[in-house]
């Protein structure tokens, strides 16, 4: 009986952790902050999405020691959040007034290095963090370029649940870096490594405590 208690409570933990994570990397720079604060703040964003894509998707990659997890954990995230897309549309919003971000293209990059290094957990902490990190704020950015002007949407279509420190403001690129890209890529890149071995590490506590 406890070992089929811990079994299945284990497993409802792996689905609470996934859905939480889903939500966690949503707002850890949300859709809604996202295309407003593009240009602005791109590089929050791009190591909040880096961080939190990677510690959920290791986890649950590791996990299941199936490469292709990682992407149907992105896969979730991204339906999750055009399902919310679609609920802005349905209340008379426009529809780029939310940018979706780009997560699957990286957690695939983590899966096919998992994949090719023989499921090797260092290698895609270090290799797979590393790209995640690197790849994130360059689909991302692409996935911009390709949104109909998002500042303008955001400055005709006031947010009126924001406080006003996270009202839109013109953009300052210029002021703080000249690249956005790069300096996201270079601290996400630097950062998603440890946050990665953090991921894996939770997924050995959960292991030794179901074996306990």
């Amino acid at each position: 009986l406890m070992v089929w208690l811990r079994r299945t409570t284990h497993y409802l933990f792996i689905v609470v952790v996934a859905v939480n994570s889903t939500l966690l990397t949503i707002n850890a720079g949300d859709y809604i902050f996202y295309t407003d604060w593009a240009w602005t703040s791109f590089v929050v964003f791009s190591i909040s999405q880096s961080t939190m894509l990677v510690v959920g998707a290791i986890y649950y990659m590791l996990f299941t020691g199936v490469p292709g997890t990682a992407t149907y954990y992105a896969t979730i995230m991204t339906i999750y959040t055009w399902v919310a897309k679609g609920a802005w549309f349905a209340l008379g919003y426009p529809y780029d007034f939310i940018a979706v971000p780009v997560w699957i293209p990286s957690a695939m990059l983590l899966d096919l290095t998992y994949w090719a290094t023989r499921r090797n957990k260092h290698a895609a902490i270090i290799i797979g963090g590393t790209l995640v990190g690197l790849s994130l704020p360059l689909f991302n950015m692409i996935n911009l370029l390709l949104v109909r002007d998002p500042l303008e949407m955001a400055f005709k279509y006031p947010r009126p649940t924001l406080p006003p420190y996270m009202t839109p403001i013109k953009p300052q690129v210029g002021k703080f870096y000249n690249s956005p890209v790069a300096l996201g890529s270079g601290a996400g890149a630097v950062l998603s490594v440890p946050i990665a071995a953090l991921g894996a590490k939770l997924n050995t506590w959960t292991y030794r405590w179901m074996a306990a």
